[in-house]
């Protein structure tokens, strides 16, 4: 079934800057074909400046279905909403809104799950495992919020900005009392798991996000970058004899807890991942 716009399709918002890493809209509408969906995920490309009125411009429309939320905007939307998940207030970030019945604005956040699920579907037992997370932003947050939430023993955290760290650090020991938080420090010697949650490899000329002759062969890295498959970082991590997850391996498996946020027909990652048409 080819996809058809009329009158009563549902608008899906997919709002950051710049657009051109944007993957949702190749995952997203061949399923709304495939399963006769009459929803679209259109990408919006809109400057930091520009956000806080797009977002309440776009829920004023009758069909707005929801919005999904990307850098650099994720931690601005959480002032914005009315009522939001536990999960929006340890990460202190948000990537999805909906408009509820009485036309607030809901928020929730599905980077940590679907980075979660990744890896646990590749077989990483994370009870008890010592966990490093680069990048204290918006995904780097959520990813560190849900790894304490699946029961991580170590979580460490680094930032750039060591004041983004601590505050999170803050943060997991708030509802994670039990856990053992730590920040400022970025060495992946003998960690389990291993996360880049910044930009870093984005870009060609980029710098790893941390120094890679450290990592243990036994550690597991995972990427959130999805601009390539196998960025620089993945492909170190590769000849050290790491396991890896590419940074599409989070989308695909957050997207069906984002279509029941949205309440829509929802399936699973790998049927996703069959009708996709992804391009880097």
């Amino acid at each position: 079934m080819s996809l058809h716009i009329d009158g009563h399709t549902g608008l899906i918002a997919h709002i950051g800057y710049p657009t051109h890493t944007f993957k949702s809209p190749m995952i997203y509408n061949p399923y709304f074909e495939a399963a006769g969906i009459n929803a679209v995920v259109v990408p919006m490309g809109c400057r930091p400046e520009h956000f806080v009125p797009l977002l309440r411009s776009f829920f004023a429309l009758e069909n707005a279905v929801g919005a999904l939320i990307t850098m650099p905007h994720k931690i601005t939307t959480v002032g914005l909403l009315d009522d939001s998940s536990v999960a929006v207030k340890v990460a202190g970030s948000c990537n999805a809104v909906r408009r509820d019945a009485d036309g607030r604005l809901v928020g929730d956040m599905f980077d940590g799950e679907g980075f979660v699920r990744g890896v646990r579907r590749k077989g990483l037992r994370l009870k008890g495992a010592r966990a490093l997370v680069v990048g204290s932003g918006g995904v780097g947050s959520a990813i560190a919020a849900s790894l304490a939430a699946a029961g991580v023993g170590t979580l460490a955290l680094f930032d750039a900005n060591p004041a983004s760290a601590q505050a999170l650090a803050r943060r997991l020991r708030e509802h994670h009392p039990a856990l053992d938080v730590a920040a400022g420090d970025n060495d992946p010697h003998d960690f389990d798991l291993v996360v880049n949650a910044t930009p870093l490899g984005m870009n060609a000329d980029d710098p790893l996000p941390l120094d890679v002759d450290r990592l243990s062969p036994h550690a597991y890295v995972g990427e959130v970058v999805m601009k390539s498959e196998m960025t620089p970082l993945l492909r170190a991590a590769t000849a050290r004899g790491c396991e890896v997850q590419i940074g599409t391996d989070m989308l695909f498996e957050q997207i069906p807890a984002y279509l029941d946020f949205f309440d829509l027909p929802s399936t699973d990652a790998d049927h996703l991942r069959r009708l996709s048409r992804l391009k880097y």
